[in-house]
């Protein structure tokens, strides 16, 4: 802004300087024109009339560009007018900006925070001002009340943005400050490029935003898995096919679409739509190259300031967290090994309230589509036993959140019951307790994790996908069906020592009963398999290359268990690239 204003101010003392020279010139030609006229007639005077005929001319041109610079210095104080004005609001503002921070109660105060807070300001009054939608604490499979396009809300943590943790409120280390200037200026950078771009446009008045991830994931597997783009379970070595396995894959790559609308009853409405490329394969020569894209997500909303209320396809608001991995995003990390999720139809209700300036609880409940986990048939579509049932499934979660170490520690609570109707009368109750954690441990080291009880719970990927136990074939009516019960849950500890560098440590374990499945041997004819535990752990690192460019190594094992205590295991060695836009 200063460049612009010394820039003005030099054009403005060079146009007074050539207006007051043409002034003169006027004046003198003026001059000249009299005494042409007053001087006596001689032989020589058609030549003095057609001089001052020419000088004339020249006056009348004088005065066209004389009159327009006058027109042009106007315009020049209107602008340097508004421009005292901007430079006042900016001043105003930045000065409200301080007071906050100043009382801010983990604001620190030493000098090498004030020295970075200065160069903030200045940065900020020096560039345009613009968004950071390549921020990656904002992808992955986050919950769904905190995406990148509406206010927080503690369930956003699981879509398109799992893979790297929330930033804190405000940077904690010179480090950490100076990484985000350089990123900033990165985004200005692009910014003042921006305008030759072609644009993403809606077919309403309002603004639309593209962003996602381009994915490219390389990986060695030593055992036999279920999936081995993005493996849940081990399976037993079966002849004439090899243990090992050398493969990459770009399925895992996603695309979002967000919107946002007006305000209606006072609330401000927004809009997403997730995709991946993990639905499947072309049947074509070398199809596994040709994933088909996938719905994921997608949802409505309508946010006021302390209540929202939101409607769509999403992930399970009553289990908003999920282990940090590039390895794993087109299902979360650790997916039948503890770690309960969905992308159900819902509709919920959420309410914040504030305890104090540090604390503050969260209300979330709803109803939720009734899956039960089964491979619907191609056509046509028809219900699920829970869906059969003839009612949702119902939801609660109670969230408490403090501040601490310019975090938030949070302990959250829920709850899940959904029937299901398997003909013939029979009826199974599911039901589920949740217990939810995200605990920082100073500057450096956190703690997540989820935890569950229940019963008939394998639509929400609970006791590795079994939902029932059944003495027969389903559709034979003197089959008992009764469902099964099983615990499980994740925890990961997270180190990270600067803005740009983190590493991750994870355990999940699923355990549906052992006993019950040996007393019910038929239910592995129905889900093809018979799994008494699983049981995964993995390590990775993930390096933050600049603000959209990131590499992650990933080391992963799956044990899985059966009913009578023999297992099968798999290690998979993995790197990944992904490019956010």
């Amino acid at each position: 802004m200063r460049g612009s204003q010394f820039r003005g101010a030099a054009f403005r003392v060079s146009a007074v300087v050539a207006y007051l020279l043409l002034n003169s010139l006027l004046s003198c030609a003026v001059a000249r024109g009299q005494e042409a006229k007053a001087a006596p007639q001689t032989a020589a005077a058609p030549d003095a009339a057609t001089d001052v005929r020419a000088l004339a001319d020249a006056v009348r041109g004088l005065q066209a560009q004389v009159q327009t610079l006058s027109s042009q210095v106007s315009e020049l104080r209107t602008d340097e007018k508004r421009w005292h004005a901007e430079a006042r609001e900016l001043r105003s503002e930045l000065e409200v900006t301080r007071a906050q921070l100043a009382s801010h109660p983990n604001a620190p105060d030493n000098a090498a925070y004030n020295a970075s807070n200065n160069s903030l300001n200045n940065a900020s009054n020096n560039s345009l001002n613009y968004g950071s939608p390549n921020n990656p604490s904002n992808y992955g499979e986050s919950s769904t009340s905190q995406q990148r396009f509406s206010p927080p809300s503690p369930d956003s943590r699981r879509d398109l943005n799992s893979f790297v943790t929330r930033q804190p409120d405000a940077p904690t280390s010179l480090d950490e400050r100076v990484a985000k200037l350089e990123d900033s200026e990165d985004l200005i950078d692009a910014k003042l490029t921006e305008q030759s771009q072609t644009k993403v446009e809606s077919g309403s008045k309002y603004r639309l935003r593209l962003s996602g991830i381009v994915l490219f994931n390389l990986f060695d597997t030593r055992g036999l898995v279920d999936n081995v783009d993005f493996p849940q379970w081990a399976i037993p070595s079966q002849a004439g096919i090899s243990p090992n396995a050398f493969a990459a894959s770009l399925r895992q790559s996603q695309i979002g679409l967000e919107v946002f609308g007006p305000e209606i009853a006072g609330a401000r409405t927004s809009a997403n739509v997730k995709f991946d490329f993990a639905g499947g394969f072309a049947e074509l020569p070398n199809g596994i190259s040709m994933g088909l894209m996938r719905l994921r997500t997608g949802t409505i909303r309508m946010d006021w300031a302390n209540t929202s209320i939101i409607a769509g396809q999403d992930s399970l608001f009553f289990l908003p967290l999920s282990p940090t991995s590039l390895s794993s995003l087109a299902v979360p990390a650790l997916s039948y090994a503890g770690n309960l999720w969905n992308w159900a139809p819902q509709v919920r209700i959420e309410h914040r309230k504030e305890l104090s300036d540090a604390s503050s609880l969260l209300f979330q409940a709803g109803i939720v589509d009734s899956f039960t986990g089964d491979v619907p048939a191609q056509s046509p579509r028809l219900p699920t036993e829970g869906e059969q049932s003839g009612q949702p499934a119902y939801a609660v979660r109670v969230a408490w959140s403090h501040h601490l170490f310019a975090q938030n520690f949070t302990l959250g609570a829920g709850g899940y019951y959904g029937r299901q109707n398997w003909g013939f009368g029979r009826n199974v109750d599911g039901w589920a307790g949740t217990v939810d954690v995200s605990l920082p441990l100073g500057r450096f080291f956190a703690v997540t994790g989820e935890f569950y009880r229940g019963r008939a719970v394998g639509g929400i990927s609970g006791a590795v996908g079994q939902d029932v136990l059944l003495s027969g074939p389903a559709t034979d009516s003197t089959t008992s069906i009764r469902g099964l019960n099983s615990v499980g849950g994740w925890t990961q500890l997270k180190f990270k020592p600067t803005a740009k560098f983190e590493i991750n440590a994870a355990l999940g374990d699923d355990n549906p009963f052992a006993g019950e499945l040996r007393r019910f041997p038929a239910t592995q004819n129905y889900y093809g398999y018979s799994i008494s535990r699983n049981m995964s752990p993995f390590a990775n690192f993930i390096y933050q290359v600049r603000s959209n460019v990131l590499f992650s190594a990933e080391y992963r094992r799956i044990q899985t268990y059966s009913p009578d205590g023999t297992f099968s295991a798999a290690n998979q060695f993995g790197t990944s690239v992904g490019y956010i836009f």
